[in-house]
Order: structure tokens, then C-alpha cells, then sequence
């Protein structure tokens, strides 16, 4: 949906800027309103951009009036040769249907423009609807246009006439809108804005928390009773990753010996003896083993 608008709140120019387009006449921006000149003739001025459909309203302030025709203007082509005008012309609010630039009188209410009064034309279908402050004055059914997309300004140039925000925007098709019952004008904000407070219903004063809270448990339904493990769980070993190979024993090892069962003590060989024997002491206990003499002949004596 397109819209356009536009409050002039700019330097005095005769260039209004990109957002228009002077169809016919020198418009200019004049103390932040817009002017269309003095020169006596019929002017008129369109807004730049279309709009989406043929289905839209466009409404301007007259911030100055006199007695000559001005208004705004609805359904047009770019030339304004077609399309719906809504004008003043001192005494009485005219709506008009345009058609190849002949005007043709299609609905009316009497009373002269004011200044300050917002003069809006809509557009839907085959409806035609003209407003003086957001007020329905004419609604009428008309078909001599039925498309159009452009809007803007018809007037008079004369020094005494002087618009301000002109604004503009589709409407979607086959909705009703209803009579405005009244208007308001927009306020510039300054300082801060303040609203009443009605009086409290109840006042609840915060408590601080103190102690546990308690909440009611329900019936157990059922009970359990934890059971011993029995039995054993074998799990499979996973196959070594890896083998380790016996290594040599360093150092010494002990090991306890049993009890000896007996002692034998070595005995050393004596010189012959005085009798001529040799004493050889063998074993423990010592026995005593008699060699005889020369003869070489060997006696056993028995043990001492």
C-alpha cells in the first residue's frame, strides 16, 4: 500500500522538491505552508509517486481561504484531465466527477471553507465520499471513473489561499469506513506527557519469608524392598593385548635347610706313635683305627 505526505515544514522555496510534480501554475513554499502564487489562473499540482490502486483517499489543511475554487483531487490521470475533486468555492462544497475535462456535478454541501478546515476525498470502487473534518458531507455512486492512481491539488492561484499537510494512501478494497464523530489535531510533544492513575483497589504489603513451608504428602500406593545380590556375573576377559616374557633372577636366593642328621669333622694324619702305630682319628664321635707296625699288617682295633 502506498501513502505520501507532506507539511511543508521547510525554508520558502519555489521548488518544492522531489515529492512533486507542477502539473500547471508556480507553486512555492511559503512561512511552512504552500502557496499557489497570485496569478489568477487555475493551477494544479500532483504528488510524484502513484498511488497502488484506485482505491484511496487524499486530504489537505486550508491553513487560508477566500472566495475562489480550491481542493484536492482523487482517481486522476497525470494530466488531471480525469479523476474526482472535492473543492470550496466561498459559499458551498462541490464534488465533482471529471471525464476528459468535463466537470460534472455529482453531490454538494453548503458552507464555506474556513481556514484551518481539512478538506478529504475518498475514493472506493464506485463510491465517492467527500469530508470536511473528518465529517461525511457527500457520499455518492459514480462509475465515469473507475481508475485513476494520481492525487493532488486544484485551485485558484491567489495570495490569499495557503494549504498545509497534504497527506495521502491506499484504502483496501471493500472495507467501510465508518463517520468520524470527531477530529483532533496532531500536537507537537514537548516536556513530558502525564496521565491520571485511578486509585488502587487493594494494597498488598510484601511479607518477608521466614520458616520452611510444609506441604502435605500423599498415601504411599506401594513399597519396595531393596533385595540382596545373589549369584555371581561372569564377564568375558578380552584377549591380552600383550604378553610378557619371565627375565633372570639378579642377586642370591635364600632357602630355608633342614636339620643336619649328622657331623663329620676331618682329622689330619699323626706321626707314627711311640708303639709304631698310626692314630687316625676318623668321624665324630673320634674312633680310633690301630695300624700295626713294620709287618704293614693292618689292625682294625676296636673302637676306644
Amino acid at each position: 500500500m502506498a501513502s505520501f505526505a507532506d507539511d511543508f515544514n521547510r525554508a520558502d522555496s519555489t521548488n518544492l522538491g522531489a515529492g512533486w510534480v507542477e502539473v500547471s501554475g508556480d507553486w512555492s513554499i511559503v512561512s511552512n505552508q504552500l502557496s499557489p502564487g497570485s496569478d489568477g489562473g487555475t493551477i494544479i499540482l500532483r504528488a510524484a509517486g502513484a498511488m497502488d490502486s484506485s482505491d484511496h483517499s487524499a486530504q489537505v489543511t486550508i491553513a487560508a481561504t477566500t472566495a475562489a475554487s480550491h481542493g484536492v483531487w482523487c482517481r486522476g490521470n497525470s494530466g488531471f484531465s480525469s479523476g474526482y475533486l472535492w473543492r470550496n468555492d466561498g459559499s458551498e462544497w462541490t464534488l465533482f466527477s471529471v471525464a476528459s475535462s468535463t466537470f460534472t456535478a455529482i453531490g454538494s454541501y453548503t458552507a464555506a471553507a474556513a481556514p484551518g478546515d481539512i478538506a478529504k476525498l475518498q475514493t472506493v470502487g464506485s463510491t465517492i465520499k467527500g469530508y470536511v473534518n473528518g465529517v461525511q458531507r457527500v457520499s455518492v455512486t459514480d462509475t465515469a471513473v473507475p481508475t485513476g492512481t494520481s492525487v493532488g491539488l486544484r485551485t485558484i492561484s491567489s495570495g490569499a489561499i495557503r494549504f498545509d499537510d497534504f497527506t495521502a494512501a491506499d484504502i483496501t478494497a471493500g472495507v467501510n469506513l465508518g463517520t468520524a464523530t470527531e477530529t483532533a489535531a496532531a500536537q507537537p510533544l514537548t516536556a513530558n506527557k502525564a496521565a491520571a492513575i485511578g486509585p488502587a483497589a487493594a494494597v498488598d504489603a510484601a511479607h518477608p519469608l521466614a520458616g520452611s513451608k510444609a506441604g502435605a504428602l500423599a498415601l504411599v500406593s506401594e513399597g519396595a524392598v531393596a533385595q540382596s545380590l545373589g549369584g555371581a556375573k561372569t564377564a568375558a576377559a578380552p584377549a591380552a593385548s600383550q604378553t610378557e616374557t619371565a627375565g633372570l633372577l639378579t642377586g642370591a636366593k635364600s632357602a630355608n635347610l633342614g636339620a643336619a642328621v649328622e657331623a663329620g669333622t676331618a682329622r689330619s694324619l699323626a706321626d707314627d706313635a711311640p708303639n709304631g702305630n698310626i692314630d687316625v682319628a676318623v668321624g665324630a664321635p673320634a674312633t680310633a683305627w690301630a695300624v700295626s707296625g713294620p709287618s704293614r699288617r693292618w689292625e682294625v682295633s676296636a673302637p676306644w
